[in-house]
């Protein structure tokens, strides 16, 4: 219990060190910006390490950090293996080919207004389709490998990205084209020249929202079917063995991967997109 008396002072330690970093003349600087939620990500773990211990938590009910991370370190090469076959094979490819095939639809829907009437609605319905009913059906017809788990993030991922980029494309003025028109500016033209540079933000958008999107749909994908192998395969049998510390390593990798998978599209965006006025500062 007197661990537990300890939670207190360390958050308030904690936070009194943030809100000088943040107050800060250097507040602006990059060491800061990553600083202020590091220092609170790791005031979050030392409570959470306090509490725990403090109050005799069942490992079961929730193991402490210092054990997650023992279990993390005792496990690389099992952990990298369900990295591999989860986020390597089955979140990226099913990420790449639906964020593709959705691109590639959105330039047909955008030409076809038969499409933008009949493909479009689908978009709602196939996002109101719940993960748990869909990933058996297709780990049936796929098979347990890593290629079941790619068309559910495929399917996961198609429309918010059919969407976004069809938006993105609709996203320039009646003056805009009327100008392109006036230079005798083909389609094809107009399109890399105007439309695609205005709607990069758009799929940009669309893309950030699938990383989450595809690390989910693969690791639920697994619930239903898979070798040996898989950060879902890994979470479900983990839990059967109420082996707690093996359950939160493997989130904990999912949650690495999803950041950094995030983070580098937000790098690419400020990259392509310099020129819009979200990635501007001041």
């Amino acid at each position: 219990m007197t661990l537990a008396w300890l939670a207190l002072p360390v958050w308030l330690v904690g936070y009194g060190i943030n809100i000088a970093i943040a107050r800060g003349p250097a507040h602006d600087r990059r060491w800061a910006r990553f600083a202020v939620p590091a220092i609170f990500g790791l005031t979050v773990l030392a409570i959470w390490e306090l509490l725990v211990r403090g109050l005799g938590v069942p490992a079961v009910i929730l193991p402490p950090p210092s054990q997650i991370a023992a279990t993390f370190a005792a496990n690389p090469e099992m952990l990298w293996r369900d990295f591999v076959q989860t986020i390597l094979k089955g979140a990226l490819s099913g990420y790449a080919i639906g964020c593709g095939a959705a691109v590639l639809t959105a330039l047909a829907v955008d030409r076809s207004e038969y499409l933008r009437r009949g493909l479009l609605p689908l978009g709602n319905f196939m996002a109101a389709l719940p993960i748990v009913g869909t990933a058996p059906i297709l780990v049936m017809w796929f098979g347990f490998g890593w290629q079941s788990k790619a068309a559910v993030v495929v399917l996961m991922v198609f429309f918010p990205m059919l969407v976004n980029t069809v938006a993105g494309l609709r996203d320039t003025t009646a003056m805009q084209r009327d100008l392109m028109t006036t230079y005798a500016a083909s389609w094809g033209q107009t399109l890399i020249r105007l439309r695609l540079p205005a709607a990069m933000p758009f799929i940009f958008n669309g893309l950030k929202i699938s990383t989450t999107l595809a690390l989910i749909g693969a690791i639920v994908a697994e619930f239903f079917g898979s070798p040996t192998l898989g950060l879902g395969f890994r979470i479900s049998t983990s839990i059967g063995q109420l082996d707690l510390g093996l359950v939160w390593a493997s989130i904990v990798v999912a949650a690495l991967a999803g950041t950094a998978f995030f983070g580098l599209v937000g790098q690419i965006e400020k990259r392509v997109t310099f020129w819009h006025g979200s990635q501007r500062k001041g």
